[in-house]
């Protein structure tokens, strides 16, 4: 799963990037309004971190751009205003939660997985699909009661692909999505080939519906 920082302070932006890295997340960052502008434009998240004061612009702006090209990011402000207005503001402009600083990072993270499961999982912590069940607080796979063992990009590769389910996924979405944005600085996307051919072995050993079919030519799609 893929978070973008958008925060001038580097110290608080350093921290939560590093709480979040170590709960499995993929961090990117953005200090200014030009650097977040640029990176929203170009990227998808799973979840945007968005504070509103920024060097440059109004974190604001971000938001609005985000929600009027119908972009599906997750977004929570993260902002040192926590008057009433500017939350109901930010929640009217179509942020999906609003968090006052100072805050504490256990609870930060609570709220994004809140954001990501709703988002992605129609709010639910268990996605099943038949024989494949997925517990997402655990990160635990079973295919008919036997637990799959997956690295972490594996698994972050399945539940992309759940999370999009029914969608043709290109193979440079998927570079981005487990690489970030230095995905533009690979000659192929050869590691993508190699980690979905990894995760489409194992669930097949464990006896899986085969809901993993590749697009050739094109990429991948989850059918269920």
């Amino acid at each position: 799963m893929k978070i973008l920082i958008i925060e001038d302070e580097p110290g608080l932006a350093e921290s939560i990037g590093a709480y979040l890295t170590a709960q499995d997340y993929l961090c990117e960052y953005a200090g200014t309004w030009a650097q977040a502008r640029e990176k929203v434009e170009l990227y998808r998240y799973d979840c945007i971190l968005l504070d509103l004061m920024l060097p440059g612009g109004d974190g604001m702006d971000i938001l609005e751009t985000l929600k009027k090209q119908g972009q599906q990011d997750g977004v929570i402000i993260i902002s040192a205003k926590g008057d009433y207005e500017t939350k109901i503001r930010g929640l009217h402009a179509g942020a999906d939660d609003y968090l006052a600083k100072p805050f504490h990072l256990p609870e930060l993270a609570a709220r994004i997985y809140s954001v990501i499961r709703r988002r992605s999982f129609a709010n639910h912590n268990h996605v099943v699909q038949n024989e494949l069940k997925v517990d997402l607080l655990s990160k635990t796979i079973t295919v008919h009661g036997e637990v799959v063992i997956l690295t972490k990009k594996e698994l972050d590769l399945l539940l992309f692909f759940i999370g999009n389910k029914n969608r043709v996924i290109a193979k440079s979405a998927l570079a981005e999505h487990l690489s970030g944005d230095i995905a533009d600085m690979f000659d192929n996307h050869d590691f993508v080939y190699a980690h979905v051919k990894n995760l489409k072995k194992k669930l097949s050993e464990a006896g899986y519906g085969n809901y993993l079919k590749t697009i050739y030519g094109t990429g991948y799609k989850w059918e269920g």
